[in-house]
């Protein structure tokens, strides 16, 4: 199953962060890591806090997806994250965002990730790895990027 996974961090070494949570996923049982974006430096949404480093990784995985959302918050925990409350700032966060073509609703797991059509950092690095992806039960991702034109973004690496 091909799974897109949106990567985050403002804590601490950032960048440092992201490109490790990436050479984690190289590492991933039952995966192998396909591509990645370059990486994204973006303002807060809705939260305060650090400028993000955002990136995106594309794994081709045999994990079933709750398994391999277990996977990631593994990663996370590793890496320091905690969740004292909702949107605070993260040493890493990692986002299932697209699961092959499926749709998943469940009490711990939504595919595709709910807000992804509405995020620059998911969207920019995301197109910049597959121009012609789209979104299951929304249509092509490019279609919804004039919608976060607004949202500062700048590629860094």
């Amino acid at each position: 199953m091909i799974a897109w996974i949106g990567i985050g961090a403002n804590l601490g070494d950032a960048q440092a962060n992201v490109l490790d949570a990436i050479e984690c996923l190289a590492r991933l049982d039952g995966s192998t890591l396909l591509e990645t974006s370059g990486l994204y430096r973006t303002a807060p949404i809705d939260s305060g806090g650090d400028d993000y480093i955002n990136a995106v990784a594309c794994v081709d995985t045999s994990l079933a997806a709750d398994d391999l959302l277990t996977a990631l918050q593994d990663i996370e925990q590793a890496h320091g994250r905690e969740r004292p409350y909702h949107n605070a700032p993260r040493t890493l966060d990692l986002d299932l965002l697209l699961y092959g073509d499926e749709i998943i609703a469940t009490p711990t797991l939504t595919v595709p990730h709910p807000r992804m059509h509405q995020r620059a950092f998911v969207l920019a690095p995301l197109l910049e790895v597959k121009p012609g992806i789209s979104i299951p039960g929304l249509g092509p991702a490019r279609d919804y990027a004039p919608q976060v034109a607004d949202q500062a973004i700048a590629r860094i690496a």
